[in-house]
């Protein structure tokens, strides 16, 4: 994945977290707000992870370890 997809899809998923977060903090579900938060965070992590094992993954190869 490039660099302009991954922020994107980054993007992507904050804008969607944001939505549902709003929603239901209106509908006066704050516990379910905040599980939605943290797992927007945790989905974004596990990307970011995986670009990162890529990118040593490659450092690696580059310097043939």
């Amino acid at each position: 994945m490039d660099g302009i997809d991954l922020i994107f899809k980054i993007a992507a998923i904050g804008i969607i977290v944001s939505v549902l977060y709003e929603l239901l903090k209106r509908t006066g579900r704050e516990e379910q707000a905040m599980m939605i938060t943290l797992a927007g965070i945790v989905v974004v992590l596990m990307i970011v992870s995986k670009e990162i094992a890529g990118l040593f993954q490659a450092v690696k190869t580059m310097f043939q370890f």
